[in-house]
């Protein structure tokens, strides 16, 4: 029998991203709209252990579109990966009859959220923002749009000093163990080589 979610939480956890202003405004007000009541958890599942919940309204979530960061705050928490800190979790989510969760955050967010899921029986949705994108089944991760623009606008404008000096400029930009970013923005600004954690560096072949 399929239980009805009237009810969620949002959170954000981990690294933040461009755009998760935007996705936590989109899910108040798509909730708000559709008759549901939104609680934001304040610094992830931090927030969820002690408690740190607030009821959402359409107000709450005015004028952050174009804002960084997360109003939610952001933190990692430990304690959330022991069964005790989930115990927690669940008694403070219960006490507001919340019954489903968004997670807003990348892969170990949603390694959480799976066996959160999984002993409470909560349905839990995982909205990708990570600027790595190294989440499987998504095209794109929110903020990686941002990341790769923010990684071509500072080579052009570092091209410009290479030029000028006769040099060749290695550019190192983020995405942990995936190389994402290095690709799209090293095809974007025309790089020469392209090193990405995927595919074996053969250092002779680049000096070649």
């Amino acid at each position: 029998m399929k239980k009805t979610v009237t009810r969620i939480g949002i959170l954000s956890s981990g690294g933040d991203s461009p755009g998760m202003n935007a996705a936590i405004r989109a899910v108040v007000r798509t909730g708000i709209y559709h008759g549901l009541e939104v609680y934001g958890i304040m610094r992830g599942y931090s927030g969820m252990v002690e408690d740190d919940i607030i009821k959402m309204e359409s107000r709450s979530v005015a004028n952050i579109i174009q804002r960084g960061g997360t109003i939610l705050k952001t933190a990692r928490c430990k304690e959330f990966f022991e069964a005790e800190g989930r115990r927690k979790a669940y008694e403070n989510l219960k006490k507001r009859d919340i019954n489903g969760l968004i997670v807003l955050g990348g892969d170990g967010s949603f390694r959480g959220a799976q066996i959160f899921s999984n002993e409470y029986d909560i349905p839990c949705i995982g909205l990708p923002g990570t600027i790595d994108k190294d989440i499987a089944g998504t095209d794109f991760t929110i903020g990686f749009d941002t990341a790769v623009n923010t990684a071509v606008q500072a080579i052009d404008k570092i091209r410009d000093t290479a030029d000028a000096h006769d040099r060749l400029f290695v550019i190192e930009v983020m995405g942990r163990d995936a190389g994402y970013i290095a690709l799209h923005s090293g095809i974007a600004t025309g790089a020469e080589n392209i090193l990405i954690p995927e595919r074996k560096t053969d250092m002779i072949d680049i000096l070649a």
